[in-house]
């Protein structure tokens, strides 16, 4: 269709339009303009601009620089050039062809750079002569910008360098000690929010430690013996935080809340049974135990009757599972050591004949894995920790080595170190948060140098750091992960915090930064007095008196002064007689034991009451009176009283 004939169409149908509505347009027509012309105004007023400003500048220099010939001269020869180069640049604006204005930039040039001023005779370049408004003070141009560039890439490099280097994540800026006690620390344990701190030992005690309520003085706010006269093993705050379980050299595992109350004590089992897995629980010490990371009601615990037993919290009165450690020969050999993986799913146990035997948690009668010569036979394995990715094992073992397991690949170890002396049954190991270190602690004897909290690189197994604790064997370590802190148990009853406020969080924070507090006056009194001012009477207390008047009644009464007895002057009294002491045997020796009157003989003192008896009966014969009958006795003849008389050979022979 022709587009002429499209447009009249279009009028047409406007004109009908305004027609029918009653006016004759829809307002203004709307402004056109033309962007051409407008960018070649700008520019040319940019150029004309810039003509004057070099020709102010000219006059300027040829005014201040008369005397000097050559460098006017040299400045002339600018200038013409200067007046050259704005001629060609007003003939090529002059020619309005498209192709000009299509490679030509739109809008006004940017401003030229100022001339810097000259402070010798020497030719400049053209570059120099540019002119424009003054630069920012301070500004060097580009190489400004690339040294913020350089500083600000060495930055970000030094913080690669440190995030790659894992010392550098090591807190060990501060430390805090808590005083356990005067024996070995022997378990530690941290909620999993990191606000509290048990600490159990040799001593049979167990400390409970708030990081928030603490202050500076450092004591625990609970102190108490839930296994009586045991050592304690292990302790270990469950997944949620609510219950502590509680490992001790006796033959049960109790589970405590978190104010230390009994929730749960494991039974015991027969001891006279042989075969360990038909009873109901242990029957000889335990050696250790954990929670599984997994199950809120599940944990585990090992002992020397040569099982590892699982419990649940919900039923107390008998184990959930038993696994049942094998030498290569079949025997029973007894577990030292268990924890669960990081997922659950597998169960380790490290055992006395220095054998690592990995089971899975389904299926308790064959192990999965299986370690014949992990450690010396007969060194106790003190420790089994999984890594955070868990497929890496560390072992501490009793042959003084911490060894690195790939438990795809579980035949020989992937790393070793030794010469770390080990000393105790429960000396730990563990990774750090990142799984780029592993930590464990040394023991050495007593007087004889100081315990080391040893690192090691998770991949080369170099030693890359070490920190002196004290001056006696280092027994438990742990790296809470939330926290960034590690705390240490040792041998001389210490617990001891490392942190760094730049790279910790909380925790041991929370209680170096509160002062001390008072020692309250309510507590220096001996005895309280409560005041009861709106009791009735006789349930109102007296006023306390004074010390020098309550004593003085005291020694009035008898009961509170215990004042010796006078003795007894008249008959007696009390079951008390005067005469002759006092006493009851006085009273005897004297009216019975020296009385002078003669009974010699006893049956004649006797009888002299028969007389009397038979002719006035009156107890015993009155009441027979009616019924008995007289009684008829056998008169006495000779053929008796020889019937009587025994023959020789029966008498007794004396």
């Amino acid at each position: 269709m022709d587009p002429s004939k499209m447009d009249e169409d279009k009028m047409s149908e406007d004109g009908d339009i305004s027609s029918v509505m009653g006016f004759s347009g829809f307002g203004k027509k709307a402004r056109t303009f033309d962007l051409d012309a407008i960018f070649e105004q700008t520019r040319r007023t940019a150029i004309e601009r810039s003509q004057r400003v070099l020709e102010d500048r000219h006059k300027s220099e040829e005014e201040g620089q008369s005397s000097q010939s050559v460098k006017s001269s040299g400045q002339a020869q600018k200038a013409k050039a200067a007046t050259c180069r704005k001629q060609e640049s007003e003939s090529s604006s002059g020619s309005d062809s498209d192709s000009d204005s299509d490679s030509e930039s739109i809008g006004p040039p940017p401003p030229p750079q100022r001339k810097a001023p000259h402070h010798d005779d020497d030719d400049d370049d053209d570059d120099d002569d540019l002119v424009g408004p003054p630069l920012p003070p301070g500004y060097t141009g580009s190489t400004a910008r690339s040294d913020d560039d350089d500083e600000d890439d060495d930055a970000g490099a030094a913080e690669d360098e440190d995030d790659d280097n894992p010392v550098k994540r090591i807190p060990d800026s501060h430390e805090i000690t808590l005083q356990h006690g005067t024996r070995s620390v022997s378990a530690l344990a941290l909620d999993p929010s990191g606000a509290r701190l048990v600490t159990g030992g040799y001593d049979f005690d167990v400390r409970f430690w708030d990081f928030a309520g603490m202050d500076q003085a450092l004591q625990a706010f609970r102190s108490l013996q839930p296994c009586e006269c045991h050592q304690i093993k292990s302790l270990q705050y469950s997944i949620t935080g609510d219950v502590i379980l509680v490992v001790s050299g006796n033959a049960q595992a109790k589970v405590l809340d978190r104010d230390g109350f009994n929730v749960m004590e494991c039974v015991k089992g027969d001891q006279y049974i042989v075969d360990m897995a038909n009873t109901k629980g242990h029957t000889a010490m335990l050696n250790g135990g954990c929670w599984h990371p997994k199950i809120k009601e599940e944990f585990m615990t090992c002992s020397n009757d040569g099982t590892v037993r699982t419990w649940d919290l919900s039923s107390e009165k008998k184990h959930k599972s038993v696994f049942k450690p094998r030498s290569f020969q079949g025997k029973k050999v007894t577990p030292t050591c268990c924890t669960y993986s990081r997922d659950g799913k597998l169960i380790a146990a490290g055992c006395q004949d220095g054998t690592i035997q990995i089971w899975d948690r389904n299926l308790s009668v064959h192990t999965k894995f299986h370690c014949r010569q992990a450690h010396t036979p007969g060194s106790d394995p003190s420790c089994l920790a999984f890594s955070y990715d868990g497929f890496t094992l560390a072992s501490r073992g009793g042959d003084d080595t911490l060894k690195i397991w790939d438990i795809r690949n579980f035949k020989k170890p992937v790393n070793v170190a030794t010469g770390l002396t080990n000393n105790f049954a429960m000396t730990d190991c563990c990774f750090s948060p990142d799984d780029k270190l592993v930590v464990t602690g040394t023991s050495v004897k007593k007087d004889q140098g100081s315990g080391k909290l040893a690192f090691f690189d998770r991949t080369s197994f170099e030693r890359v750091y070490e920190i002196e604790v004290t001056n006696a064997s280092v027994v438990r370590c742990l790296w809470h992960p939330k926290l960034n802190q590690i705390m240490v148990g040792t041998a001389n009853g210490l617990a001891k915090v490392y942190y760094d406020p730049v790279k910790s969080h909380r925790g041991a924070m929370l209680c170096v930064v509160k002062s001390q507090r008072k020692e309250r006056q309510a507590e220096t009194l001996t005895q309280d007095y409560i005041i009861t001012p709106h009791a009735l009477p006789m349930f109102r207390e007296a006023r306390q008196r004074s010390t020098r008047k309550q004593l003085e009644k005291d020694r009035l009464d008898p009961k509170k002064s215990h004042k010796p007895e006078p003795p007894v002057s008249g008959p007696g009294r009390g079951g008390r007689v005067a005469a002759h002491g006092g006493t009851l045997s006085s009273f005897i020796v004297k009216n019975i034991a020296l009385d002078k009157t003669d009974d010699s003989n006893p049956r004649e003192a006797i009888l002299r009451h028969a007389k009397e008896a038979s002719e006035n009966p009156y107890w015993v014969a009155p009441a027979y009176t009616e019924t008995q009958p007289e009684p008829l006795f056998a008169e006495e003849s000779d053929e008796d009283e020889e019937a009587e008389k025994e023959p020789e050979w029966k008498k007794r022979k004396i």
